[in-house]
């Protein structure tokens, strides 16, 4: 492959990356990139910034990265920017560019500082850039802003780590140099899917923030914590520069200023500062993208040919057929059971950010609900002390004993856990409930999966003859007395037509043809 090859091979994966993100799903083919982390404040959308020579960045206190920002950079004459989701419309004042993204987060996770997985896929075009694709993660945090939700901490480390946990994804890891770097978020994070440290590129900010007669020379010499692919320094504007509108190229004059005068970093200064990172980033992502080519080529070959074959079964395609009506039932009901323990598990396609639901509101109902149950119990330790004597002294008799007897200890216990029977039953109920609800959300969805795949036909399909089969799901618990919850969810010809929860608390759906 010649050198305009290797130079087409960034664009070459933009277009796959723009394609992937416009029919919503990867293929299952991981795509060489390079994703951006760090806590917030470690200075990722000034870095970013740097490379372009631009403020486009949104701004502001706690979580402003709330989407995924794929940004690609390409090196072209003109200088504006693109959205994949306005394609039509072309940016040269990047206010707006910062304004639209702004807009499209706010669309997709709201105004109330949540956060979404669906990425922002922006193309900006300059004289000022090299070939590169970054995308730009949610900084980590550890407590939840204002009306955030809870668990915000958690949500953004399962997003950082559905990107960075792919082996074709290099890690760009920003870390603060006034900061311990044994306590750097991004390096720890970093650590946990790539613990020798082969595909992780390590970032530090902020060296002009140290304080006096201290420097971060042992770890830009790759000394302290020590990476593959090194660490490089750079030192981006201060938020005083950046209220003051101060012009970028004059901040990378005086950030390659710093660096040449500065006693601790004069001898790598060759080494260090935004364009060198650039110029780093856009060498190891094109040898990146050539090394994964080939699997990546072979993968794809084989999911074309699995397609095309598929396509093939779909040519003397009949409505009527009982052989193809029967095996559209079974993927129904094979797609209800996946989205039933995808909602159960809590790996489902769609986060809700409102309410518990699924396995989150089980596990809450074990680990809260019952625990206050048992609290609740009422509890009379002399009256057990006193029934712990008798019981001993009663199987003794006359004789005198040095040892408590097992029977006595069985039959205080035995008692004791009769008491627990009645919290144990309504923990039960409130778990079949939720069983319940969550097989109706599942229900719903495949019933709408069914109406969109017959829009899609020519001719209405009959009804089928094949009889209705039982999805049996287990539930915890058996009782010795009947508790029969009948749910009857009435649908049309081809749908799951309800629910049925048996006295032995198996909860059966029923299909209907």
């Amino acid at each position: 492959m010649g050198n305009r090859g290797m130079e087409e091979l960034i664009p070459l994966i933009n277009k796959l990356q723009d394609a992937f993100s416009c029919i919503g799903q990867s293929c299952h083919l991981e795509l060489p990139q390079i994703a951006v982390v760090g806590g917030q404040s470690a200075g990722k959308s000034s870095v970013l910034e740097n490379f372009v020579g631009r403020d486009f960045l949104p701004r502001g206190s706690g979580i402003v990265t709330r989407r995924p920002l794929i940004l690609q950079l390409v090196n072209n004459k003109a200088e504006y920017a693109e959205f994949l989701h306005c394609k039509s419309r072309k940016f040269v004042d990047f206010d707006e560019v910062r304004l639209e993204i702004e807009a499209e987060t706010d669309r997709i996770t709201g105004s109330n500082k949540g956060i979404s997985p669906v990425p922002i896929n922006l193309r900006v075009y300059s004289p000022n850039v090299l070939n590169l694709t970054l995308i730009d993660l949610p900084g980590m945090t550890k407590v939840a802003v204002g009306d955030q939700p809870v668990d915000i901490e958690y949500q953004i480390r399962d997003m950082l780590l559905q990107f960075i946990s792919k082996e074709n994804c290099l890690i760009l890891a920003v870390t603060p140099a006034n900061s311990d770097l044994a306590n750097s978020d991004a390096l720890k994070i970093s650590k946990e899917v790539d613990p020798q440290g082969l595909r992780t590129i390590g970032v530090i900010t902020k060296l002009d923030l140290m304080d006096e007669g201290t420097d971060a020379r042992d770890i830009l010499e790759n000394k302290l914590l020590p990476l593959r692919r090194g660490y490089i320094g750079v030192v981006n504007r201060s938020q005083k520069d950046i209220d003051g509108r101060k012009d970028i190229k004059v901040a990378l004059a005086a950030e390659r200023k710093f660096f040449l005068s500065h006693p601790a970093y004069r001898h790598m200064a060759e080494r260090m500062g935004t364009s060198y990172l650039q110029k780093t980033l856009n060498q190891q992502l094109t040898n990146h993208i050539r090394d994964t080519l080939p699997a990546l080529r072979s993968k794809l070959q084989s999911q074309l040919l699995s397609l095309e074959k598929e396509v093939d079964e779909y040519k003397n395609f009949k409505p009527d057929d009982p052989a193809r009506k029967t095996k559209a039932l079974l993927q129904m009901v094979q797609q209800f059971g996946v989205d039933f323990e995808k909602r159960i598990e809590g790996s489902g396609d769609q986060v809700d950010t409102l309410e518990l639901s699924g396995g989150a509101r089980i596990n809450r109902i074990f680990h809260e609900r019952f625990p206050f149950e048992l609290v609740k119990m009422e509890f009379d330790e002399k009256e057990l002390r006193r029934e712990i004597s008798y019981a001993i002294k009663n199987i003794h008799g006359v004789r005198t004993g040095l040892f408590t007897p097992d029977m006595a200890f069985e039959a205080i216990v035995k008692k004791q856990l009769i008491k627990l029977k009645e919290p144990c039953l309504k923990c039960i109920d409130l778990v079949i409930q939720e069983l319940i609800n969550t097989v109706r959300q599942c229900t719903l969805k495949v019933d709408r999966d069914r109406r969109q795949h017959a829009s899609t036909q020519t001719e209405p399909s009959a009804d089928w003859s094949v009889p209705p089969p039982h999805y049996h799901i287990p539930a915890p618990g058996a009782g010795d007395q009947t508790r029969l919850a009948d749910y009857q969810h009435q649908h049309n010809e081809g749908r799951i037509q309800g629910l049925l929860v048996h006295p032995d608390r198996r909860v059966s759906v029923l299909v209907q043809g």
